[in-house]
């Protein structure tokens, strides 16, 4: 097992990116603190710690990383799977709240993980950091502007991350899923689109490769970059989308 015994921190582990990773990262031995704002239906057990928190807030962020490191003794990773979608809007008709919510969610949390995990890593002398970005900040779509700003926020902390963090033996890195086949998809449709309809002409024929991205293909990109199959692999951008960044 490529990941056996090593402890991940999973943030949005409901979604189904995160659900899927976490299924995968058990398989393949690791022991899972999977962070969500609801926590409903995921079972603790000897290598699952289920914790309810909103991540946007420093304190349940600093609480919900020092619980992991209680529990299973050491932190080798940390995956910001969580974030929010914005529905197509008109840049001004985005509000200021709307802005600032989809920056805390997307942005703002994954700078509040790392940070909360980092001193682990360091003591350890090694771990690896691996933030959900979006292939829209490298082809955006119009009226996504929120959304395409936070993700590109994520890839430059990422980076600025990995080059700080080398000499620690911390790798940090970046994957940009394409049009995922999953709930939050829907999302990005302006308000009254018909949402299966758009799923069909605009996400799926808008990857080369024909088809959506599924959760098993982001989790399988997980899993490598956090095995030592990656020991080398830091402040990359992992394209796990079809083409459709092309």
């Amino acid at each position: 097992m490529r990941l056996e015994n090593e402890v991940f921190v999973v943030t949005g582990a409901k979604g189904g990116m995160g659900k899927e990773t976490v299924k995968r990262f058990l398989e393949e031995g690791a022991f899972v603190a999977a962070i969500d704002l609801n926590v409903d239906g995921l079972e603790e057990s000897d290598r699952l710690l289920p914790i309810a928190a909103d991540l946007t807030d420093e304190d349940e962020v600093e609480k919900v990383i020092r619980m992991a490191y209680e529990k299973f003794g050491r932190i080798d990773g940390l995956l910001n799977i969580a974030g929010i979608a914005q529905s197509a809007t008109p840049i001004e008709e985005v509000s200021l709240a709307d802005w600032e919510k989809i920056m805390r969610v997307n942005a703002t949390a994954p700078f509040l993980t790392s940070r909360a995990a980092v001193p682990y890593m360091k003591k350890q002398g090694s771990g690896v950091i691996v933030n959900i970005a979006s292939i829209s900040m490298v082809r955006p779509r119009p009226g996504l502007n929120a959304y395409v700003a936070s993700k590109g926020a994520v890839v430059s902390l990422s980076q600025a991350l990995a080059i700080e963090l080398a000499e620690y033996g911390i790798r940090v890195n970046v994957v940009n899923p394409g049009p995922a086949d999953t709930n939050m998809l829907g999302q990005f449709a302006s308000e009254g689109a018909d949402v299966d309809s758009i799923k069909e002409t605009i996400f799926r024929k808008s990857v080369p490769m024909g088809r959506l991205i599924i959760p098993s293909d982001i989790a399988n990109s997980l899993v490598y970059l956090c095995s030592k199959e990656a020991a080398i692999v830091t402040g990359s951008v992992f394209n796990i989308d079809g083409g459709r960044g092309i």
